[in-house]
């Protein structure tokens, strides 16, 4: 009887399962859960592995988590630049289909990597929020190149670029991008009201630290920010970064076959984040040091399989790479946990936060990793010199960032007299 009688049970995650292909990408499901139609389910085992199933009903083996994704198509917009949030891109993906000649697909990996521990939910908020901040962070920094005017020969090369980025980063493929105005959905005055009130939190959250690692008593926060009045996409003002969660999330929709787009949703006013605590800041080291574990070997692997140009000088930096990023991965496998300077000596909470910023720079080396890595495969043979120096300094970021979590306490230095 009792089999009978949790037949009949529903699933905590029938409403979330509904909205797979909507306002979610991909859902961690439980044993039981039934995938529906259109979706692809993928099982990662214990060791990592993943494979792709059909949709249906779940049965997962003791170890599995079993995530189910809808491939779209996802029509989202995207402001390239933080200082010109009026104009944007509409841009038209999907998530790639299976390469038969791959170990593991690229979005089967950011899953595992990024969504595991976070709720198991990608919602497309969420992911339309990652690829702007990554768009706006390769334009910043010239891996990509949108001038004003642009020529036909310039937007090719833009969209070729863009389109290997998502395909090398996320493993999603960009089936459309046009130029489109946003003029009539954001309010540039509240976009930078909002960025203010975030850099005066970030300013008030580091000097809240400074006090504390000194021994000085803190000061007290006010009880009540003021808050911002604003219908500004989120991803609007990246350049706010982590601080920056007052702002709204962007007007995201997908596109079902055969039917007309929805309209736009309408953001929510900004609120003011919580002070961070230190179980956040613990949660945020151990997601950091899980995309390290994880990424790492496959960026590597993937380094490997490039087809180099003719010379002993490109031979030789490309194996001077792959070795110093191999000497990373064993440097993230034996990382120290947080919270301990040694077996007995628990560490304070101003080096834990220390250790988690140092986290935070690895992790940002690994982002530029990927951007560089689908630079080469677009590369030519002039420009992979150039390129191989920018692996450097990657690599010098990363293996500082390393080197900071590691150590459990940073001399401290009296100022000159």
């Amino acid at each position: 009887m009792g089999w009978f009688s949790l037949r009949g049970k529903p699933s905590a995650n029938t409403a979330a399962i509904a909205d797979l292909g909507a306002g979610l990408v991909a859902l961690r499901l439980d044993a039981g859960d039934v995938a529906p139609p259109g979706t692809v389910l993928v099982v990662f085992g214990s060791s990592g592995q993943a494979r792709r199933l059909a949709p249906g009903k779940v049965a997962s083996s003791p170890g599995d988590t079993v995530f189910c994704f809808h491939p779209g198509p996802y029509t989202v917009d995207l402001a390239p630049f933080a200082a010109a949030p009026e104009w944007g891109l509409r841009v038209r993906l999907l998530v790639d289909a299976p390469n038969p000649h791959a170990e593991q697909q690229r979005f089967d990996l950011f899953l595992y990597a990024e969504h595991h521990e976070q709720g198991g939910r990608l919602s497309l908020a969420d992911l339309g929020a990652a690829l702007q901040t990554a768009l706006q962070g390769e334009l910043a920094h010239g891996a990509l190149d949108l001038p004003p005017c642009t020529t036909l020969e310039e937007w090719h090369a833009f969209r070729a670029g863009f389109n290997q980025l998502l395909y090398t980063r996320y493993g999603l493929t960009v089936d459309d991008c046009v130029p489109v105005d946003l003029g009539g959905q954001v309010d540039f005055a509240d976009v930078l009201r909002a960025r203010a009130l975030a850099a005066s939190v970030a300013a008030d959250d580091a000097m809240q630290a400074a006090l504390a690692q000194s021994g000085s008593q803190p000061i007290s926060r006010p009880t009540k920010q003021p808050t911002v009045k604003s219908t500004t996409p989120a991803a609007l003002s990246a350049t706010a970064d982590a601080a920056s969660q007052t702002a709204t999330q962007p007007a995201f929709h997908s596109i079902p076959p055969a039917t007309e787009p929805e309209p736009r949703l309408q953001p929510e006013p900004p609120t003011q984040p919580p002070p961070k605590q230190p179980e956040t800041h613990a949660r945020q080291d151990a997601a950091s040091l899980r995309r390290l574990f994880v990424e790492l070997p496959v960026l590597s692997r993937h380094l490997r399989l490039l087809v180099l140009p003719q010379g002993p000088a490109i031979f030789q930096a490309h194996q001077s790479l792959l070795l110093r990023l191999d000497m990373a991965t064993l440097n993230v496998d034996t990382m120290p946990s947080l919270a301990w300077a040694a077996p007995d000596q628990p560490l304070g909470a101003a080096d834990q936060d220390r250790r988690t910023a140092a986290t935070a720079i690895a992790v940002a080396a690994l982002d530029e990793a990927w951007s560089l890595l689908a630079r080469l495969h677009l590369a030519s043979s002039e420009e992979w010199t150039a390129l191989l120096d920018e692996a450097d300094r990657i690599c010098a970021n990363l293996e500082t960032g390393l080197a900071l979590r590691r150590a459990p306490y940073v001399p401290r230095q009296e100022p000159a007299l």
